[in-house]
């Protein structure tokens, strides 16, 4: 895992300042080494920070053996051991010990069709100086990031956007992402800064004189119901559920086994929740020596959860971590968290992710392994096995005709949610399984536009989110082709997930550690994509097919245990707290005063109201309130 940075420039050579000063903005990422790199030509330059997982020695870039082409990656290729050893086969000749260098000979051979041999989490750029060609890729799931902008005849590709800006991009607000994400809906294509944006998972980058053009080389295979399942059983056969427990099994170890694979020790992030705990499971089978496990915890006893990481640690013989957290340390570094994750945070737990990773660093790890992943592929969330059997209810059209009158005129039920978005007003009254969330969204929402400047509001008038961005979607991934419920997944994994869940490589990267995703495995992933929905969300107890096949490596309290979503203290119960107060002060003070969307008045007028507020509007109110405090950091730290 590094920070890479890249300029291709149209006229003129590239500036070695700017390719300079955007490598050392991401020295964080790779504090085992940096450097830059400019092409003969002039025409390209590379940087590169290095942090060594691999290959003690792995700087960057890398050459082919013909000089012609150069290579900078940030991430891990698995299974590349054997992927080298074919390519030795086919004579090719290797400079490094660095799983990154296949990519290279990959691309030398195939050209763009390398990515579908390339099994990991990536972000890499190579440069073609014979051919004058600049190539990028991103990971199929988007786990590593990557930024792109274009200036001044220049084009800028970097991991992260503070190096872009760095390099000379003129710091604003894209006030488009910005809605996005304060609707909690942020765009895969789009920042939060004005003319940066974000190469999309599963595509590539190409890039000449003749211009820059993107193409999806990935994407998550639709399962309709009447598909037949791709499994190693009889063609045509679905698979039985003992049958698919083992399968997951397999996948789920080999997963494991790929990413345990480095030059320094593994260890692994534990909740005590089951998708961690089977991981660290599987990590421990896979190594001689205890793992060691890192569990957050808290001093406030209603969110911490570091007891039942401490009986999955014991069951695997782990040497257990526990990095304890005040609400004063959480006030003291959210700003930090902020900044280095890019991203509006809408609780204290980034905060809690950027401090539980320096823990890990100060241990002495560098490379973790966590369960992430694992509530998208098996319907961990409520909120996808709400939607299970929606599409074989009989009638959907007619019942849509029969409601129309209400539908009309969702505003009585969620006003709140009607003002931003008519369309998604209506789709909560038609999902009754799940009417907590949408009454959340609801009461955040109306608070959200009040705090809005209406400058701001008159801009997007007319402009549905959650529509434009379904349509989107629809067009390009074809949903009409998906079940209802995987229809909600992808909308999921091409939104939050990746822009805000997956952020966290950004929290974890500014102590430069790593962490390893196994569930996230794509050959895991889609087999498990392939499976009949009844066998992943019709148990009553969710992820019942991983409990199964991880049985044999989790306890008997964490095989029972109930799913606990991972979320830090919050502000607006402890009046008079540090959270309480780091709030009151960010929010009312110059910081918030500059943002030029936010009507501070009306900011400081929630604040003088919230003792009296309804106590069922107090969670969406801390969420709004963290929202708008990061917006106040990012406008200072990034003075935009």
């Amino acid at each position: 895992m590094c920070g890479i940075a890249a300029i291709l420039s149209r006229d003129g050579p590239v500036p070695a300042d700017a390719l300079q000063r955007a490598t050392f903005a991401m020295r964080h990422r790779g504090p085992d080494g940096e450097g830059t790199w400019i092409a003969p030509s002039g025409r390209a330059g590379l940087g590169h920070t290095l942090l060594a997982i691999t290959d003690p020695q792995g700087h960057q870039p890398i050459a082919s053996e013909d000089g012609r082409l150069h290579i900078i990656h940030n991430g891990q290729f698995y299974d590349y051991k054997r992927i080298r050893a074919s390519l030795a086969d086919r004579g090719h000749r290797f400079r490094t010990r660095s799983d990154s260098e296949i990519a290279l000979h990959l691309y030398e051979e195939m050209g763009p069709a390398c990515l579908r041999h390339l099994r990991g989490q990536f972000a890499f750029v190579i440069w073609d100086e014979e051919s004058g060609v600049l190539f990028a890729a991103r990971d199929r799931f988007g786990l590593k990031p990557l930024h792109y902008a274009e200036s001044e005849g220049h084009l800028c590709l970097a991991s992260e956007a503070k190096a872009l800006l760095a390099a000379g991009v003129a710091a604003g607000w894209d006030t488009r992402g910005v809605y996005h994400a304060l609707h909690a809906c942020p765009d895969e294509r789009i920042s939060l800064f004005a003319g940066i944006s974000q190469l999309p998972p599963g595509h590539f980058l190409h890039a000449s004189a003749a211009g820059v053009r993107m193409e999806r080389y990935w994407d998550l295979p639709p399962s309709p119901r009447r598909r037949p399942v791709r499994t190693p059983t009889p063609r045509g056969h679905t698979p039985t559920l003992e049958e698919s427990i083992d399968r997951v099994r397999d996948l789920t170890e080999e997963s494991v086994r790929l990413r345990m694979v480095a030059a320094v020790p593994v260890g692994c992030l534990l909740s005590g929740g089951l998708d961690s705990s089977a991981v660290l499971g599987v990590a421990a089978e896979c190594t001689d020596d205890p793992v060691a496990a890192f569990t957050v915890g808290f001093e406030r006893r209603d969110f911490d959860e570091s007891a039942g990481a401490g009986e999955a640690a014991a069951a695997a013989g782990a040497e257990h971590h526990v990095v304890t957290l005040s609400d004063a340390e959480l006030a003291d570094h959210f700003a930090d968290a902020v900044w280095h994750a890019e991203t509006i945070q809408y609780n204290t737990h980034g905060a809690a992710r950027y401090l539980l990773s320096r823990g890990v660093r100060d241990a002495g790890y560098k490379s973790m392994l966590a369960g992430e992943g694992a509530d998208e592929a098996f319907f961990g969330y409520e909120f996808l096995r709400a939607t299970v059997g929606s599409g074989r209810r009989p009638g959907a059209r007619k019942l849509l005709r029969m409601l129309g009158g209400l539908l009309r005129s969702p505003s009585r039920h969620y006003p709140g949610l009607a003002a931003a978005s008519p369309w998604l007003a209506r789709l909560a009254l038609l999902l009754p399984a799940a009417p907590s969330l949408f009454t959340r969204l609801a009461r955040g929402l109306g608070h959200l536009h009040a705090a809005c400047t209406r400058d701001f509001l008159d801009d997007f008038a007319g402009y549905d989110v959650y529509r434009t961005y379904y349509r989107r979607c629809r067009r390009s991934a074809d949903l009409s082709r998906r079940e209802p419920s995987r229809r909600l997944l992808y909308l999921w994994l091409h939104s939050l997930f990746v822009n805000y869940h997956l952020a966290a490589d950004r929290l974890d990267m500014a102590h430069g550690v790593e962490v390893r995703l196994p569930f996230l495995d794509h050959h895991l992933f889609e087999y498990v994509n392939s499976l009949p929905v009844s066998l992943l969300a019709h148990h009553p107890r969710e992820k019942h097919l991983l409990r199964e096949a991880m049985r044999s490596y989790i306890p008997d309290p964490v095989y029972d245990r109930v799913k606990r979503p991972f979320w830090g203290p919050t502000a607006v119960h402890a009046a008079g707290g540090p959270l309480h107060d780091f709030l009151q002060d960010t929010l009312r003070g110059d910081a918030c005063r500059s943002v030029p969307f936010l009507d501070h008045r009306a900011v400081v007028d929630l604040l003088d109201r919230l003792p009296a507020m309804p106590r069922e509007d107090r969670p969406s109110l801390d969420s709004l309130l963290f929202m708008l405090a990061s917006v106040a950091v990012l406008q200072e730290r990034y003075r935009l």
